[in-house]
């Protein structure tokens, strides 16, 4: 198969909700985009398999899922799911069934971390040092860049799973099936629904169920500079959709740090630290781009 004058990549996000998967070099140039809810796991990876297959060819694939998910290449379980808080979708294979069909280079990683990557590839990431990517929806996930790779260790970032400090009068048992009042048990997007019987959404710009969700999500996000360090923190996902919560949770992050870091940026420039995503809802998909331009790179 000769190659492309202009190099195209195929790129997944792989989210609890939905998939979607994108052929493109980049933002501005996208051959092919596709969306899908996520259902069963053999559904919905034929369904993106199908797509990739109608849209060849691409030099290399880049995948962002959500997890628990092992990352590491020398495993045998590389791209495999372990604990999911999606039904059905423990131990499901991200990665094999695209390895079976495309002779291609191949990476997967976190949704966030991905996102992560876009960003700093192309938008609001650009130039920093230190790189957070938070999404707040399904689940809550954390990810980011430190001198241009992204995190990793002994196993992925998992932010979303922090415990943070409890908002006065607050007496809600939390939903995550793991740990109950973790920062996703109390701050998600199903969260909110199962706190307040409404999505977010549907919540009014005056419910008190802002004030509640800045401070959690503002307590996280002080975890996270008193520990990262980071130059930049991006919020994404589908309940920061609401743009109204920026505000609040920039407010909130000043006041509980209450003066102990003393930089321009958090003091007088918060607007321009704590930051939507550049790249919109495509964050993720074209992080997975990003990650399969990378691996055409051998990097």
């Amino acid at each position: 198969m000769k190659p492309e004058k202009v190099p195209f990549y195929a790129g997944m996000e792989a989210g609890g909700t939905k998939f979607v998967c994108m052929v493109a070099s980049g933002p501005e140039d996208v051959r092919a985009q596709t969306s899908f809810s996520t259902t069963k796991p053999e559904e919905t990876l034929g369904r993106a398999l199908a797509f990739f297959m109608a849209h060849e060819p691409f030099g290399a694939m880049g995948i962002g899922t959500f997890g628990p998910c092992n990352l590491n290449p020398d495993s045998p379980a590389y791209g495999r799911l372990s604990t999911s808080i999606k039904p059905g979708w423990k131990e499901a294979n991200m990665l094999e069934p695209f390895r079976q069909v495309f002779d291609v280079p191949m990476g997967i990683d976190t949704d966030v971390n991905v996102a992560a990557l876009g960003e700093y590839t192309w938008r609001a990431g650009q130039g920093t040092e230190v790189l957070l990517y938070l999404t707040v929806g399904t689940g809550i996930g954390g990810g980011g860049i430190i001198n241009g790779r992204m995190m990793h260790g002994l196993f992925h970032p998992e932010m979303g799973h922090i415990r943070v400090p409890r908002f006065e009068g607050d007496r809600f048992p939390g939903i995550c099936p793991y740990h109950g009042d973790c920062l996703q048990g109390l701050a998600s997007g199903p969260a909110m629904e199962a706190r307040w019987g409404k999505k977010a959404a549907d919540l009014p710009i005056d419910h008190p169920s802002w004030r509640m969700e800045a401070y959690y999500l503002a307590s996280a996000v002080n975890n996270y500079i008193c520990t990262l360090s980071p130059n930049r923190i991006i919020l994404g996902g589908g309940v920061m959709n609401q743009k109204h919560l920026f505000p609040l949770i920039r407010e909130e992050a000043k006041r509980l740090l209450n003066g102990y870091i003393q930089l321009p940026l958090i003091m007088k420039k918060i607007e321009e630290y704590i930051v939507p995503p550049g790249l919109g809802d495509r964050a993720g998909v074209l992080g997975a781009i990003a990650l399969a331009r990378q691996k055409a790179e051998g990097r």
